[in-house]
């Protein structure tokens, strides 16, 4: 394999449905998750929500403050709702994005005998606007139905039982509306990270761009937009489970400077109780199966990652610090205690 990238590879999802160029789809699914970790993926069939959606998303954003603010995320100890722009901040600088977070509808109702962190699967809050709900609702259903079977492809393409990862699936997955307002040239829409909030990401852009990755050498890539595919990306528990084997990789999004952008990013969820103990153990048996990587090293550029540090009792409560520290605001009213100590602590 070759030791570095400088461009996203593309995976057609019905070359990998049909028996006759599965083979070699399967290889490159496995190169581009062994290599880059992104890949854009096309055909997966979700293009008519996609197209529906992102007509949609003006609107959203167009509704008056007021409107946006009577969900907004303040509001939730689960971190769903509406983010103004400028309140969230990446890599310890403000990113220049206004944006919804919403996450798998109907889950059981947190009670003080559950754990802390349990306070992150909630239900969500929704702009008053007609259809919103359903569509968010409809987004959610088809980008997890999407996202399993992705899954299940990435367990073949590296010689594993189909449903090896099937047991770190999580209960909720999340789903973001995104808007980048127009910035001054080099604006940080969001700044270099890694995502943390489960398995795979499942990004749709416009016809912007901005969108970069960063190779081993340290270089930024562009990711430009592929109309109707979806760029799908490594998360940190992703990476984890593999015992880094499979590794996420960091990127970021530059702000545009003459038009807005619109993005769609959906993250398929972890379990919220996995602990290092268990995660390390079953990533050894995992690791065994996976015919080793020729390519091991490390990002020239690292972002530290709460998943993997024994500070925190499991994936929920490592996930929770995250939250915390990306909206202070939501993170100071409803977990002060814990802001005041994730804000100090530096991780290794």
């Amino acid at each position: 394999m070759d030791s570095d990238f400088f461009a996203i590879p593309v995976i057609d999802w019905q070359r990998l449905q049909d028996p006759g160029t599965k083979p070699h789809a399967l290889t490159q699914l496995r190169e581009a998750i062994f290599q880059v970790g992104f890949l854009y993926l096309t055909n997966h069939g979700l293009e008519d929500l996609i197209l529906r959606t992102h007509g949609k998303l003006p609107e959203l954003f167009d509704l008056p403050d007021e409107v946006k603010e009577r969900c907004n995320m303040i509001n939730s100890p689960s971190f769903v709702g509406y983010t103004r722009l400028g309140a969230e901040t990446t890599a310890s600088k403000t990113d220049w994005r206004e944006q919804y977070d919403f996450g798998t509808p109907g889950l059981k109702q947190w009670t003080p005998q559950d754990p802390f962190w349990q306070r992150l699967e909630g239900e969500s809050q929704y702009p008053d606007h007609p259809g919103a709900k359903d569509l968010v609702e409809e987004y959610i259903r088809e980008s997890a139905s999407l996202s399993q079977q992705f899954m299940r492809a990435v367990s073949e393409c590296l010689s594993l039982p189909l449903p090896t990862f099937e047991s770190f699936k999580g209960n909720m997955d999340r789903l973001k509306f995104v808007k980048y307002p127009p910035a001054a040239p080099g604006s940080q829409g969001v700044g270099p990270h890694k995502d943390s909030t489960g398995l795979f990401t499942f990004l749709s852009q416009d016809d912007i761009g901005g969108l970069q990755v960063l190779n081993k050498k340290g270089e930024w890539i562009d990711a430009p937009p592929i109309k109707g595919s979806l760029v799908v990306n490594i998360q940190q528990g992703f990476e984890a489970i593999t015992g880094g084997i499979c590794t996420a990789t960091t990127h970021r999004v530059t702000a545009p400077v003459n038009r807005t952008r619109y993005s769609i990013p959906f993250f398929l969820g972890v379990r919220m109780d996995l602990t290092l103990a268990q995660l390390k153990e079953s990533a050894k048996h995992i690791v065994e199966r996976i015919p080793a990587s020729d390519d091991r090293k490390k990002r020239a550029v690292d972002v530290p990652s709460e998943f993997l540090s024994p500070l925190y009792s499991c994936f929920g409560e490592a996930y929770l610090r995250n939250r915390i520290l990306s909206h202070p605001d939501v993170g100071q009213k409803w977990y002060p205690e814990l802001y005041e100590r994730y804000s100090k602590e530096v991780l290794k």
